[in-house]
């Protein structure tokens, strides 16, 4: 299962967004995952991606149509 999470209710595309690995984000949203899941803290890989300042993950997550409306528990985007 592409979307399968940790404890912390994680996908993998969560934490290889966090992280800044392309590679791994364009692999895994080219497999399904889904990109607007969010973890245990309501946020979204692009959330994690744009915290971290992992500029190119964000590009890769907005051409994939990742909601950029989403907000996290504070009510920003």
């Amino acid at each position: 299962d592409i979307n399968v999470k940790d404890a912390l209710v994680r996908t993998a595309l969560h934490q290889a967004a966090a992280n800044g690995h392309e590679v791994v984000v364009q692999l895994l949203m080219n497999k399904g995952a889904d990109i607007n899941a969010k973890n245990s803290s309501g946020l979204t890989a692009l959330h994690q991606a744009s915290a971290n300042g992992h500029e190119a993950v964000v590009r890769l997550l907005v051409d994939k149509d990742a909601d950029i409306n989403v907000k996290d528990p504070s009510g920003l985007t």
